[in-house]
């Protein structure tokens, strides 16, 4: 009988618990995992455009000249400049002739119709050398060394002829000697200063060769 009272008194209590806090009355779920909440990702308007990030200026490893940083510039450098890049700094700290063009993405070209050679420089006027009479201002810049060539050497030997005939103390040998330098200098004169008028005439007047008597244009 007390154990019937018993039994009765804990139902009791154990409804009213019960009654008393539902969520305890609930079956549990267990080993449910929980989702964590996703990032929401903002849509993208289309057409819309990134911000262009500015490239700064890039440089070659050599320019025409053969200047090729950190090696100083070639002794003959500063006359090449002039020849291929005579609009830039002619100071190669700047690197001025190393500059890539960002259009084309190449190195800055030379001046056109120029070329540098241990002769110098030489020009075939306002068009390349792939151009019609390119051939023609290279052969005519050529003659025009070769001839100013030998008018310095003609000069020289006048200067030495007259050198013999001032210290020929009256030594008809060497008074003659100096009289046939002196002459032969004169006549090679005369032949370099003419050559290049007579070959310019005859190759622009007579035989229309294209490049000769041009006068190339900067």
């Amino acid at each position: 009988m007390e154990l019937i009272k018993i039994y009765i008194f804990l139902s009791l209590i154990l409804i009213t618990s019960l009654v008393a806090n539902p969520i305890l009355a609930q079956p549990r779920r267990l080993g449910t995992p929980t989702m964590a909440p996703r990032p929401t990702i903002a849509p993208t308007i289309e057409g819309q455009s990134r911000p262009a990030v500015e490239a700064g200026p890039r440089f070659a490893a050599c320019d025409l000249c053969g200047y090729c940083p950190p090696n100083p510039p070639p002794q003959s450098w500063s006359s090449c400049q002039k020849c291929l890049y005579p609009d830039i700094n002619p100071d190669p700290a700047g690197q001025e002739s190393l500059a890539v063009d960002p259009e084309t993405n190449s190195l800055i070209a030379g001046a056109p119709g120029r070329m540098y050679t241990f002769l110098g420089c030489i020009t075939t006027g306002s068009g390349g050398f792939t151009e019609e009479g390119s051939a023609g201002g290279v052969i005519q810049s050529l003659l025009r060394v070769i001839f100013s060539t030998v008018g310095g050497i003609a000069f020289l030997y006048l200067l030495y002829g007259s050198f013999i005939v001032a210290t020929s103390q009256n030594d008809p040998e060497k008074i003659n000697y100096g009289k046939r330098v002196i002459s032969g200098a004169i006549i090679g004169l005369i032949f370099s200063l003419s050559s290049v008028f007579i070959i310019n005439l005859i190759a622009n007047q007579v035989l229309k060769i294209p490049g000769f008597g041009e006068v190339p244009t900067h």
